[in-house]
C-alpha cells in the first residue's frame, strides 16, 4: 500500500546511515519535477584515510565522485540527495533490501525483503571460510526475492520461480551497469505478462525509472494484466495494449525488446519490430518452429545431408537449428551482436533457447553476408524474417 513521502525517505535516510550498507541507488524522476543529477549511486568504501560514503552523481553528460566522511559530512550529503525529486531509490544493506517509487500522486510506493545472514563463525579461519561461503550463497540469491508481491498475485511454485530467475539472469547478463532512464521496454506477444512484470521489478530495482508496455493480440489478456499492474501498484509504468505483433502502436521506441515463446513466425515479426526500431537490446525465446520446417519439406535435401531431413522427427529438430541459426544470422547483418544461449534447463521446457542480441551498429562484413546466401541457398529456404526485413 502506498505510504506518505517524507515518512518513506526516513526510512531510506537510515538505511544510508546504517553502518551494515552496502549500496544504494537513486534515479528516474516524480510527476513534473527533474532532478538535477539523472543518476546518484552510494556506496561504503576504504580508503587511505578510512571509511568513507563513496557518492557518484551523474548529470547526463559524465560522472562525478566525491567519498564523504561519516558522521556530519556524510548526513548533510545524504540530505541533499533525498532533497532531489527522484522516482525511483534502491538501498541495500546487509540485512534488508528497499525498493521505493514515487508514484504519479506523490506517494511511496515500498517494497521491503529480507536479506538471510550467514551463519556466525569464529576465528580467523573460519572468518576467511564464512566469507567464502557469504560469496557462495550471494551467487545462488534469488534476483527477484521470492518474496516479492508479484508471486502473491501470480503464483509462486518454484518452477515459475526458477524459469523468472533465469530469465533475469540473461537479461542481467544482457544489460550494462549503466542503463539508460527511463529505460523503455516492450514485451511482444507477453501473454499472461508475467515474465513481463518480473522484468519491471528487476529493472526498476536496479535504480532506473522504467516504463513497460506488453503487447498481446487478446483484449482479455490486456484487461487482466491490466488489473495485475494495478494490485502491483506499478499501473503508471506498466501498461497493455491489445493489438498483433506487426502492427501495435507504442508510446515510445523501446530500448529493449522482448519475445518469449511467441510461436513460429510471431517470433521473427518481433525482431523484425526490434530491428526497425533500432533497439538497443533484444531477448527473444522462440516456440515452435514451422516455416523453415515446411520449406525443407518440400525438396530434397542437399548432398550429402540427406540423412538429416529423412525422418520427419530429425528433420523437425534440424530445421528448429536452421530456424534460429538464420534468425542469429540476419541479427547481425542488421547491426547486432548475437549470442544462442540456453534459456532454462531442458527439464522445465524443451524451447530452452535464447536469442540475446545487442545493437552495435557495426556494418555485416564479406563474409557474414556470404556464409548465409550460401547457407540458405544450399538449403532451398527463405526465412520469414529475411522477408520481414527492409
Amino acid at each position: 500500500m502506498p505510504q506518505p513521502l517524507d515518512e518513506a525517505l526516513t526510512e531510506v535516510r537510515d538505511l544510508l546511515l546504517a553502518p551494515d550498507l552496502t549500496r544504494a541507488v537513486a534515479a528516474g524522476r516524480r510527476r513534473g519535477l527533474t532532478p538535477s543529477v539523472t543518476r546518484a549511486e552510494l556506496r561504503p568504501v576504504t580508503l587511505k584515510g578510512g571509511a568513507r560514503l563513496q557518492i557518484v552523481t551523474d548529470d547526463g553528460s559524465r560522472p562525478f565522485t566525491r567519498n564523504v566522511a561519516p558522521g556530519d559530512e556524510a548526513s548533510a550529503a545524504i540530505d541533499e540527495l533525498l532533497a532531489e525529486p527522484f522516482g525511483n531509490w534502491h538501498v541495500e544493506t546487509s540485512s534488508v533490501t528497499l525498493q521505493l517509487r514515487v508514484t504519479k500522486k506523490g506517494d511511496a510506493q515500498v517494497h521491503r525483503a529480507s536479506v538471510s545472514a550467514a551463519p556466525a563463525s569464529t576465528g580467523a579461519a573460519s572468518t576467511a571460510s564464512a566469507s567464502t561461503a557469504q560469496d557462495h550463497d550471494r551467487q545462488k540469491q534469488w534476483l527477484l526475492d521470492p518474496g516479492d508481491p508479484l508471486f502473491q498475485v501470480i503464483g509462486g511454485n518454484a518452477a515459475k520461480r526458477r524459469q523468472i530467475d533465469a530469465f533475469l539472469r540473461a537479461l542481467a547478463a544482457t544489460l550494462p551497469d549503466e542503463l539508460p532512464s527511463p529505460l523503455r521496454v516492450v514485451d511482444l506477444g507477453c501473454g499472461n505478462a508475467y515474465l513481463t512484470f518480473a522484468a519491471y521489478r528487476y529493472l526498476a530495482g536496479r535504480g532506473v525509472q522504467v516504463q513497460v508496455v506488453g503487447v498481446d493480440v487478446r483484449e482479455d489478456q490486456r484487461v487482466r494484466n491490466t488489473a495485475v499492474a494495478a494490485s502491483l501498484g506499478c499501473a503508471d509504468d506498466v501498461t497493455f495494449v491489445a493489438g498483433t505483433i506487426e502492427e501495435a502502436a507504442l508510446p515510445f521506441e523501446p530500448d529493449l525488446v522482448l519475445a518469449l515463446h511467441a510461436c513460429d513466425t510471431a517470433t521473427d515479426q518481433a525482431l523484425a519490430r526490434a530491428v526497425g526500431w533500432k533497439a538497443q537490446w533484444t531477448l527473444a525465446a522462440p516456440c515452435c518452429h514451422h516455416d523453415i520446417a515446411a520449406q525443407l519439406k518440400g525438396r530434397p535435401a542437399p548432398a550429402p545431408f540427406g540423412e538429416l531431413t529423412r525422418h520427419a522427427i530429425m528433420r523437425e529438430r534440424f530445421a528448429d537449428v536452421l530456424t534460429d541459426s538464420l534468425r542469429a544470422a540476419l541479427l547481425r547483418l542488421n547491426g547486432y551482436k548475437v549470442e544462442v544461449v540456453e534459456f532454462i534447463d531442458s527439464a522445465h521446457t524443451p524451447r530452452n533457447l535464447l536469442l540475446r542480441a545487442r545493437r552495435t551498429d557495426a556494418a555485416p562484413t564479406a563474409a557474414q553476408q556470404s556464409e548465409y546466401e550460401a547457407l540458405t541457398s544450399q538449403w532451398g529456404v527463405t526465412p520469414a524474417l529475411e522477408k520481414m526485413l527492409p
